[in-house]
């Protein structure tokens, strides 16, 4: 409802108008036209212009989506989180799990440096991980900006891309860069059939349920994957 398209045509009245809804969205959809422009101290005509911006024939239409959009915000089921971190932590508790990590180890060892690379929130992960790492003695660099240059042969540096989908365009072709320039690249992500996994010459994915919030914003949580980052880097 309050897409990015829709909030930047907003003027200062309109976000005014904006962040009252917002603060207050259980409770105007009950309310008057005339209440809520009481509240804000504007015209009832000026909240009919800001209910036109969101594509709403009028008032009644806006609390209509207003009351859909709260209850889509509030839809996901807490409870369900703790089950889901658990079944997950139950199935690293394998040889087979512990034979990927140290694979994974391996290339780090013999790497002299580090590049976490990621998107997002995994660009804030990244820059986490190479925090981490560089505690533990093994220099390592965080990269947000995916559209960094590469512009030298970096044949003895390790590339640790992170992706929930491991299809953001940004993050692959900052991988295929450093392709290019001989670097080996190692991935956590939550699919293994995605495409960053694919280019990888190592992955782990830790098959999470897909969560989508606030209009198709994802909530996939990555608490696996900061787990792999600790794992990796408590074994070299």
């Amino acid at each position: 409802m309050f897409s990015y398209n829709n909030i930047e045509k907003f003027n200062e009245t309109e976000i005014k108008i904006y962040k009252f809804i917002v603060g207050n969205g259980e409770k105007v959809p009950y309310m008057t036209i005339r209440e809520l422009a009481d509240a804000i101290k504007v015209s009832t005509s000026t909240i009919l212009r800001f209910c036109n911006k969101l594509d709403c024939d009028g008032y009644n239409e806006f609390k209509e989506k207003l009351k859909k959009y709260v209850c889509k915000i509030q839809e996901m089921p807490p409870q369900s989180d703790v089950t889901e971190i658990l079944n997950y932590f139950n199935k690293t508790n394998t040889n087979s799990f512990e034979q990927k990590i140290e694979e994974g180890a391996n290339f780090i060892r013999k790497a002299e440096t580090l590049i976490f690379i990621g998107s997002g929130s995994s660009g804030a992960l990244a820059k986490y991980a190479a925090r981490y790492f560089s505690n533990l003695g093994k220099f390592s660099i965080g990269l947000e900006d995916t559209l960094y240059p590469i512009t030298k042969d970096m044949k003895n540096t390790v590339v640790i891309a992170l992706s929930v989908s491991g299809e953001t365009k940004g993050v692959i072709n900052l991988i295929n860069q450093f392709k290019i320039n001989k670097s080996n690249i190692l991935s956590i992500t939550n699919q293994s059939n995605c495409t960053i996994a694919q280019i990888s010459d190592w992955n782990i994915s830790y098959n999470m349920n897909i969560h989508e919030v606030n209009g198709g914003y994802n909530a996939t949580t990555q608490v696996p994957a900061l787990f792999l980052i600790e794992a990796l880097s408590r074994r070299i």
